[in-house]
């Protein structure tokens, strides 16, 4: 294969996962023109359309995204290669590119990153914040973190913290003037904040167990929001109780801030996982970043 049908193949799989002439120019650091005319000619050398183009959007063809799938995996592991050769010289070295949300990314990732980065000058590390689930070979992740219940079954998931519980809690003030909750069942009589799922879009049902016995509860009431900390917020401000992750509660329950209901109701579930495709030779990058990441039980 010669260097300009190489740099074909990449121009056009960069273009179908970006679904963006513009995006993809900035990811390969190159021209929209020049990006046009390689599709261009790799379509008049297959002889087959590859890309849909409008005026707002581009897409594979049938047969665009049949060559795309055959693509990915194959420079994926060109790269997971040329990384592990470049590591030989005892200086691990490669891009590694990570998906996640904001806040496992700011108090997780980074810290894990700057290590890495700080000990390895020749490794990169690209954390691309989105609320949503991505799929890690589309997207030409190397590795995403989600929480373990997620996390797709044919992907490898390594645990990055302890079990996580979800807690439900007001204002005293609430409480005050309309009592508190003796089981889940009572909240259907509560004024309580939605969180809107951005992995689905739908509403978060409010999720409970005892003896064995689950529940889920569907509230309601005059404040939605698609983002937990704006939730808090909400529920700081006296609009209704709210159902988050405990960590993200605990340190206005302790100030007494927040008053805590329902704990019996609430037991652990996985936490969060780093979670990457099964490869015969895992990136160098990669390797360092599951063992600075990997959650050990104190």
């Amino acid at each position: 294969m010669r260097r300009e049908e190489l740099g074909d193949l990449i121009a056009f799989l960069g273009v179908a996962d970006a679904r963006s002439f513009t995006g993809a120019a900035a990811q390969l650091g190159t021209s929209q023109s020049a990006l046009s005319h390689a599709v261009r000619r790799l379509e008049d050398r297959l002889g087959v359309r590859l890309l849909t183009r409008t005026t707002r959007n581009v897409a594979p063809t049938a047969a665009g995204e049949q060559l795309a799938a055959t693509l990915r995996p194959a420079f994926s592991s060109i790269q997971s290669e040329l990384d592990t050769v470049a590591s030989m010289g005892g200086r691990p070295a490669g891009t590694l590119r990570v998906t996640s949300s904001l806040d496992i990314a700011e108090t997780l990732l980074l810290p894990a990153a700057a290590r890495i980065m700080a000990e390895h000058p020749g490794i990169e590390i690209e954390i691309a914040i989105d609320q949503r689930l991505v799929d890690i070979v589309a997207g030409r992740f190397d590795a995403g973190v989600r929480l373990g219940e997620e996390v797709e079954k044919d992907m490898i998931a390594i645990p990055i913290s302890p079990d996580i519980r979800m807690a439900v809690a007001a204002t005293p003030d609430y409480f005050r003037q309309h009592g508190q909750p003796a089981t889940p069942h009572n909240l259907t009589r509560h004024a309580c904040i939605n969180l809107r799922l951005p992995t689905r879009g739908g509403l978060y049902a409010w999720e409970f167990e005892q003896d064995g016995r689950a529940l889920n509860v569907r509230v309601s009431g005059q404040f939605t929001c698609n983002d937990p900390r704006v939730v808090l917020a909400a529920a700081r401000a006296g609009l209704g109780l709210t159902c988050l992750p405990e960590d993200y509660l605990r340190e206005d329950i302790e100030a007494g801030r927040l008053v805590r209901v329902l704990e019996d109701w609430c037991p652990p579930f996985p936490g969060y996982h780093l979670y990457y495709p099964s490869r015969r030779q895992m990136p160098p990058a990669l390797r360092l970043f599951v063992e600075a990441l990997r959650y050990r039980k104190p």
